[in-house]
Order: structure tokens, then sequence, then C-alpha cells
């Protein structure tokens, strides 16, 4: 009997190789949906910008998501439950998805390498959990925090 984590990961598989779509509906959230002959999954940019925050987070000199205070104007580490406030996700046409995420880095830490390695990091991450393709993972270290 094969783990159900495996089948789900097959499901994916097999979706991504049907077509791929977005919705924007007043009111409702975005939806990324995979179909095929075999049915439908539908995810949310909610599930992307989760797993993308959790992912960059992990990464050794990451201090946090950060955004800006509508307040003060200035840059603020975001609590974990809010983190998905410094993460964008952009549905792009040819069915891929691209991430834009806001950070604040450790004082001291060699932040090309950080910001490689968020890239490398949230690119696994996503597409091992979602089977779908990203185009582009922007990081913006928006603030040093020391």
């Amino acid at each position: 009997m094969i783990p159900e984590k495996n089948v789900g990961l097959q499901a994916l598989r097999t979706f991504s190789t049907g077509s791929l779509y977005t919705s924007d509906r007043k009111g409702h959230p975005r939806m990324i949906r995979l179909e095929s002959e075999s049915g439908r999954i539908s995810m949310t940019d909610e599930v992307f910008t989760n797993l993308a925050g959790e992912a960059a987070t992990s990464c050794f000199g990451v201090k946090g998501m950060v955004a800006c205070s509508k307040e003060s104007g200035r840059w603020q580490l975001l609590r974990r439950e809010s983190m998905s406030k410094g993460v964008l996700v952009k549905n792009n046409d040819d069915g891929s998805v691209s991430i834009e995420l806001h950070i604040g880095v450790d004082h001291g830490v060699p932040i090309c390498t950080v910001a490689r390695s968020i890239m490398e990091e949230v690119s696994y991450k996503l597409e091992q959990s979602t089977g779908i393709p990203l185009k582009s993972v922007d990081v913006y270290v928006d603030t040093i925090i020391g």
C-alpha cells in the first residue's frame, strides 16, 4: 500500500500535465486549478504564501518576513501568523507562478548568499509540494535587523 502522502504527490504530477488556470471572482480568493481527465485540484494563493514564507524564514540569516507599516512607513518584522503579508504571488499566463518575498536579515550575514539560498529553498519546496512550476522567486531585502 502506498502512503497517502505519496499518492497526493503522484496525483499532483498527473494533474500538472493537464491544464492550469486561475480565477479571480469578486469576493472569492484567487484559485489555481489543475485539471485533467481524472478530476480537478484547486489551491488558493494562501497555500503558496504560507509555503514560501515558511521556506524563506527557515533559511540561515533570515530574521523574518517584513511589511511596510502604514502608520510609520517603516519596515516591521511580521509575526508568524502574519507572515503572508511579506509574500506576493503572481499567477502567470504560461501556467507558472512567480513569488515576491520581502525579508529582514540578520546583521553581518552575506546578503547575496542568503538571497540565493532563499531562492533555491523556496523553489524546491513549492515545486515539490504543489507540482506547479515557478517562473521566478524575487527576494527583496528590505531591512537589516541587528
